[in-house]
């Protein structure tokens, strides 16, 4: 099941896998309504779940993984405004009509699309606004989940999209590739090759100690009756 891909992989995603910048996030908050609730479903650890809860927002941060849920847990508990939810996008618990913005970090892909619509119509308030964010690398598979999620749970979305550099230590870049789902884990066979090949590249490419890549935020967003295929088509 998808949400079993990330066991395992909770402590690296924390420790190497790419925020968001600022501007971005002011950006969400700009297109929502004053004193708007957020659902940030696939919160993951809350790299984008805590850039909103800063805001003040009351945030109810939805997530199935129990290693992620643990780290989230641990990220948000300075912020009383944050309600962790472990359940999935396509159940949330959460009530009808209850929320303003429906904010998705870095998973979109990885819902099922009839299932996280239907519920996105039943949580979202009338004028909700559906908004997807992605920490697109070059090389990596983000562009084709950036993209798969723009033509199945969009129609018309308004696109903007920010710098992110990251700069990685050979640490970092070395906990960043093992924190995706298809990387293995230390008890898989493969892990040891795995780990060497990664070595090699960050040698080969790192200038002065730190290997760069330039990551762009792209962000989509719409209302959500639009997106959810329904006769409100106001931006």
């Amino acid at each position: 099941m998808n949400t079993e891909l990330f066991t395992g992989k909770a402590e690296a995603y924390v420790a190497a896998r790419p925020g968001y910048p600022d501007a971005a996030v002011e950006y969400v908050l700009g297109i929502a309504p004053k004193g708007a609730i957020f659902a940030d479903i696939g919160a993951g650890t809350g790299k984008f779940t805590q850039k909103l809860a800063q805001s003040g927002a009351e945030v109810f941060a939805i997530e199935p993984n129990a290693d992620m849920v643990t780290q989230l847990t641990k990220i948000c508990a300075v912020f009383p405004n944050v309600k962790i939810i472990p359940a999935p996008a396509e159940a949330t618990g959460l009530p009808n009509n209850s929320v303003d913005v429906i904010t998705v970090a870095q998973a979109m892909h990885w819902f099922e699309p009839d299932a996280f619509l239907a519920e996105c119509r039943r949580i979202a308030k009338p004028g909700a606004i559906l908004v997807s964010v992605y920490n697109i690398t070059p090389g990596g598979s983000s562009p084709g989940h950036s993209e798969t999620t723009r033509k199945t749970f969009f129609e018309n979305p308004t696109v903007r999209e920010f710098p992110n550099p990251i700069f990685y230590t050979r640490e970092k870049w070395l906990a960043y590739r093992t924190s995706h789902s298809g990387d293995p884990l230390p008890s898989d066979p493969e892990y040891a090759t795995h780990i060497a090949d990664v070595t090699a590249q960050f040698d080969r490419e790192a200038v002065d100690g730190f290997l760069c890549r330039e990551v762009v935020t792209k962000i989509f967003h719409e209302h959500a009756k639009r997106a959810l295929g329904t006769v409100d088509i106001r931006k």
